[in-house]
């Protein structure tokens, strides 16, 4: 029998040795003043999972500055994306790096072989060692999932491959980030919705046409992947009041105030640290297929010993619903409440709507420096065009921050109409 020395030696020697292969920065590994820098292929070009998480950044951890670059290239492979290190993330100051690649690099599937993938894990060593000389933070990406059949795809070449990658992160210290698995998990889902779905025209996919390009709901489930692997927690803030005798039971990242009232009317305000992530009108409507609610969402309201009844809740003057003392008493999740489908619910749920455009703006804006850059090197006036870009960047960026800044928001439970005080 093994002593029980040895044995806790044993655990000891385990936990140390998962610390060694455990980057440093194990929180959410984006901070004040990093600049985050997305490499990859036609998937990261588009521009919209990197979106997503800058959008999730400002919302969630508004005192950190963050900005962020976008370094896809249509058709790039990860020999290409080491080129470019110099040129379109060292030169712009990354102190992050998320480097996704896979797909090219066996030419969809047609060059599934040890050449290839030889080459592609000789590019991810080359790229961790020169973010590493640089003291950039990397994250090795698994590539996007396709559209093949996930429980084939599980064991596929392109997902050993990635795998191989991976390794090699973790082995030099750097970060990992498994999207094919996530993605993969999600998948699943969707394909799921799409077998029970009567109606052609509403079968669901990650993925257009092609079935390597990802749709709205892909990049979706690509921006969830990527804020799992950096950390991003479920929890944005939670509250707890006694609503009979007007007191604050407990709260984490928020600061409840001004609680007045009693078990059948209450009031308070709330000041939250950061603020959940939301999508606009309808936007909810991806939920069932990504656990962004649970999952990086959580914006909890428990209220304790309010009278038996059904009581509507609302956020600075804007209805969130109808809950009952029951479903209050156990906590509610308001990340994405609304009473009304075709309207934000809560003043988070209509920032987060407002941020959209400005960052759209924001990237389409950086995007023309890049076109400028890459395809009309003689232009005269690039200069002009850049300086110009950057100041009406900078305005854009101070909107961003205007509008994400925290604020506190009153809150009122009331009986619900034709409910009886």
């Amino acid at each position: 029998m093994v002593s029980w020395t040895r044995r806790c030696f044993g655990v000891i020697a385990l936990f140390w040795l998962a610390m060694l292969h455990t980057p440093a920065y194990a929180d959410f590994a984006l901070r004040d003043k990093d600049t985050v820098v997305f490499l990859g292929d036609s998937i990261t070009a588009a521009r919209t999972y990197g979106k997503i998480i800058e959008n999730y950044t400002l919302l969630r951890y508004p005192h950190r500055r963050v900005r962020f670059i976008n370094a896809g290239w249509g058709g790039d492979t990860a020999a290409g994306g080491l080129k470019r290190l110099d040129r379109d993330v060292f030169s712009r100051g990354a102190t992050v790096l998320t480097v996704a690649y896979g797909v090219n690099d066996i030419g969809w599937g047609l060059k599934a072989d040890a050449e290839h993938k030889k080459l592609y894990l000789a590019s991810i060593r080359s790229i961790v060692a020169r973010c590493r000389e640089r003291h950039v933070r990397v994250f090795i990406c698994s590539a996007a999932i396709t559209a093949e059949d996930p429980a084939v795809a599980e064991k596929g070449f392109l997902q050993k491959m990635c795998d191989e990658g991976m390794a090699i992160s973790r082995e030099m210290g750097e970060g990992v980030i498994d999207v094919q698995r996530t993605m993969r998990g999600i998948q699943r889902r969707v394909r799921e919705a799409a077998q029970e779905s009567k109606d052609p025209n509403d079968k669901p996919t990650l993925h257009v046409a092609d079935g390597v390009h990802l749709n709205d709901l892909g990049q979706l489930a690509m921006a969830f992947s990527i804020l799992k692997g950096l950390g991003a927690p479920a929890d944005v803030s939670s509250a707890t009041i006694d609503a009979n005798k007007s007191v604050v039971l407990s709260s984490d990242g928020c600061r409840i105030s001004a609680v007045r009232g009693d078990a059948t009317h209450l009031e308070f305000d709330r000041l939250d640290e950061g603020l959940p992530l939301n999508f606009g009108i309808l936007g909810a409507l991806q939920f069932r297929f990504i656990p962004i609610p649970d999952e990086l969402d959580r914006y909890l309201l428990t209220i304790k010993e309010l009278a038996p009844g059904r009581y509507d809740l609302l956020a600075d003057d804007r209805r969130l619903g109808v809950f009952t003392s029951e479903q209050l008493t156990k906590g509610v999740n308001l990340c994405s409440a609304t009473s009304d489908g075709w309207e934000p619910g809560g003043p988070w749920d209509a920032e987060a709507a407002a941020l959209i455009p400005l960052t759209e703006a924001r990237s389409n804006l950086a995007d023309v420096v890049r076109q400028t850059d890459y395809y009309l090197p003689s232009f005269p006036a690039k200069s002009s065009i850049h300086s110009q870009t950057d100041s009406a960047i900078a305005r854009i960026e101070a909107l961003q921050r205007t509008l994400v800044k925290p604020r506190q928001f009153h809150f009122i439970v009331r009986p619900a109409s034709g409910e009886k005080p």
